[in-house]
């Protein structure tokens, strides 16, 4: 199995929830800013030390829920501190972004690692669509065409035009083109069939996040199996990658005391202002489809965020949904996914909320010595 270290950068000191979305930035302090900065990327350097195989970064905007509006600086950054690690862009919002730019800074990033480029494509989440301004219901259109747009941008050694239906551009010739060839190995994320099916279409791994148990996560991936065998491909494990949020420490109480404390700031705080955003646009658009359009479908979305909310930490190791305990409680947790998913790709996110950075190297330290060497070779 491979596991990658990921980081969401929170804002980690407001003392109350943001009341309306999007979230006022006046607790913003650049000089504490500053030093998170400096923590989070010494933090992500040192997965390559801990024997992760990446390590991963998003994107998000308007909102002390990550501070990484751009998550290809911190790549640019990762490339220059880490020698081996691959860089796991996870990924950028392809349809609120200009394709052809997102197409050359891959690239950059690719030749700028030595061919250590993970290339993830999101299409965020609904408030995401309200930051720049682009409808929702648009979304996989243009992230259909975009994608093609990339595609041949990194593998058309020839300047080309394009004229689609969201893009227009005279010609097109990126330099560099990437290290990887043909390209960096892709990655794209599903929440439900639809997009799960979507991700088939195209030679990507899929990446789940947020799931809601394990059966509604081994029917993503059969969706997305199917999917990929219609389109010629025959995915194996090393195409799946789920996400967990994770505390290792010496007991499962105290794993679980921490991970209670960070998980209330996480969905109290960080993630008030955008559940809020994110009922108002759902509930206007067909961007979480499920079969459902409308309010169908914002109710099973915002539905879905509740449940996670809800459950105690106990109810959430059983679910499949967390990573949480002692060493050897999170090995018998991975294994159970590696089993009931087949996924052989971990991400796993130590820094959920008001974490403590003491905490979040303790999980490294202990993934790396008891967890890691008993569940490698699965």
């Amino acid at each position: 199995m491979h596991f990658s270290f990921f980081h969401l950068m929170p804002w980690t000191d407001l003392d109350e929830a943001p009341t309306e979305w999007p979230a006022r930035n006046g607790a913003f302090r650049a000089e504490k800013g500053t030093e998170l900065y400096k923590t989070y990327i010494d933090t992500m350097a040192h997965a390559e030390a801990c024997g992760f195989d990446w390590v991963g970064a998003n994107e998000h905007h308007f909102s002390p829920y990550s501070l990484m509006s751009n998550c290809n600086v911190i790549g640019g950054a990762l490339t220059q501190r880490t020698q081996k690690i691959k860089i796991a862009m996870l990924g950028n919002l392809l349809p609120l972004l200009n394709p052809v730019r997102v197409a050359e800074e891959y690239a950059m990033l690719d030749v700028m690692s030595g061919g250590r480029l993970i290339a993830g494509f999101v299409r965020g989440i609904p408030h995401e669509y309200i930051a720049y301004n682009v409808s929702p219901d648009e979304s996989r259109g243009r992230m259909r065409e975009a994608l093609n747009i990339i595609l041949k941008a990194w593998t058309e050694p020839e300047p080309f035009g394009w004229e689609g239906e969201f893009y227009q551009y005279r010609a097109i010739s990126i330099w560099p083109r990437p290290h990887q060839n043909p390209h960096p190995r892709m990655l794209m994320s599903a929440s439900n069939k639809e997009s799960a099916a979507f991700v088939g279409e195209f030679p990507a791994m899929v990446g789940l996040t947020l799931i809601g148990d394990l059966d509604v996560a081994r029917g993503l991936i059969d969706t997305y199996r199917e999917s990929s065998l219609a389109h010629g491909r025959n995915p194996g494990p090393d195409d799946i990658l789920v996400g967990q949020g994770t505390c290792i420490a010496e007991t499962d109480e105290e794993a679980q005391e921490e991970m209670a404390e960070a998980l209330a700031y996480f969905h109290k705080v960080l993630m008030r202002p955008q559940q809020d955003a994110q009922r108002i646009v759902v509930q206007k658009t067909r961007f979480f489809g499920e079969g459902a359009s409308g309010a169908g479908a914002g109710e099973y979305f915002v539905k879905r965020l509740e449940t996670l909310k809800q459950r105690s930490i106990k109810e959430q190791i059983e679910a499949g949904t967390i990573l949480c305990g002692s060493p050897e409680s999170v090995v018998k947790q991975i294994k159970r996914l590696n089993q009931h998913l087949g996924a052989g790709h971990i991400n796993m996110n130590m820094k959920l909320g008001t974490m403590p950075q003491a905490s979040v190297m303790r999980s490294m330290k202990l993934f790396h010595e008891r967890v890691l060497p008993e569940v490698r070779m699965l």
